[in-house]
This record gives structure tokens, sequence and C-alpha cells, in this order.
């Protein structure tokens, strides 16, 4: 898994008159947690961008001014209600030897009999699933294939499962399925009402060319 690079510097103090000046700076306040006591420290805001605003999954490298480097993920993340800036960060640390829980993209490939053929929609039910891994064998992006389904087909969990990560959904959790379009759907009731009613006109034409006793 591609890892970020944040830069941070140690806090000495946690309060809130600290905590203000930082982002007065551009800068977010940050803990990091799973090393035992917790690591108070600062990033620059804009560190933040490429591992906040994607839909992609990534590992942290958490780069200090003393010349250590961290491991981690990103465990949570709080944004200010009206202008939407980062306002503090909860990062947790990786071990090499310790299997950790992500939220990981899905990605589609192949091309579906089902759409391409008879006319149905893919939908995507699932567009991040969770698994559990060490952290060498997290994956960028889980992939889909959907190159067998045909229409009405589902694609589950139990499917995508591998020797080298954990998917954290139960087996049957769909997670795409090709599925018939509202078109389809409503081009069928159309044919059924026309037919519906040229039954009832050929009905009445036959009724009325009955001679009357």
């Amino acid at each position: 898994m591609k890892s970020i690079t944040i830069n941070g510097s140690k806090r000495e103090s946690v309060g809130k008159v600290a905590t203000k000046a930082l982002r007065n700076a551009g800068r977010v306040p940050c803990v990091l947690y799973g090393g035992g006591e917790p690591l108070h420290f600062s990033a620059p805001e804009l560190d933040f961008s490429k591992l906040v605003y994607t839909p992609n999954a990534h590992t942290v490298e958490i780069a200090l001014e003393d010349g250590s480097k961290i491991n981690a993920i990103l465990q949570d993340i709080q944004f200010h209600p009206l202008t939407d800036r980062i306002l503090h960060v909860d990062f947790y640390q990786l071990f090499d030897d310790k299997e950790i829980s992500l939220n990981i993209p899905v990605k589609i490939e192949g091309a579906a009999p089902g759409v391409l053929n008879s006319g149905g929609v893919l939908r995507l039910s699932k567009r991040k699933l969770r698994v559990k891994a060490l952290p060498a064998n997290l994956p960028d992006y889980i992939i889909a294939n959907i190159s067998e389904l045909e229409l009405g087909n589902k694609l589950y969990t139990s499917q995508l499962q591998t020797d080298t990560y954990t998917i954290l959904h139960p087996d049957n959790t769909v997670v795409c399925q090709v599925r018939t379009s509202r078109a389809s759907i409503a081009k069928e009731a159309s044919a059924v009402n026309e037919e519906k009613g040229s039954e009832g006109t050929e009905a009445t034409e036959e009724k009325e060319a009955t001679p009357q006793d």
C-alpha cells in the first residue's frame, strides 16, 4: 500500500490556547496512539490534502523533527462544521507483526455480459470494504471482477477473499450486481399495457360484431 509522509513537530503544550495558535498558523493538532503513551504533535494542514481528500487508502509515515519516523494509519479526523477545515487528527501506530483493520476501496474490473448483451445496469453496493491484515499485506484496492455477471447475478464478498487479508463482512454481503434497467422495466410494462389494451379492443370489436337476438 502507498504511504504518505506527514511532517510532524512534537507539541510542548496541549492546552486550548496553544491549540488555537497552531490552527492560526496553518497547522493541525494530532495525536498518535498505539505505541504506549500517546504522542502529541502538529503538522502542516497542506500535508493532509493527499491523505484526506481522496477515495484511495494510504498508510502514513510520520516524520518528526528529531529524525524519527513512525508508520501509522489515519484513525479519526474532525472538521470544522462551517469551514470544513481540519481541526484534529488521530493516528494509530503500525507494527509489522500486528494485524490492523482498514477500509479499502473496491475497483471494478472487466465487462459484465449482463450489461453488454442484456441491457442490464451494474450497481456497486460497496465502494469500500473493511479488511484485516498485516501492514505489509494491505492492498491499495480490492478487485471485483465482473466478467461473468449475467443479468440478475451478484458478486459476494466470499468470492473476493484471499490468503493475504480477511474481509470483515459476512460472506453473503453483495459487492455489486447486474440489475434490469428502469428503461427496460418501463418498456416491458408499456408493452404489457399495450397488449392488454389491444386485447380489450379486440374483445369489444368481437362483441359489436356478434348479432343480437
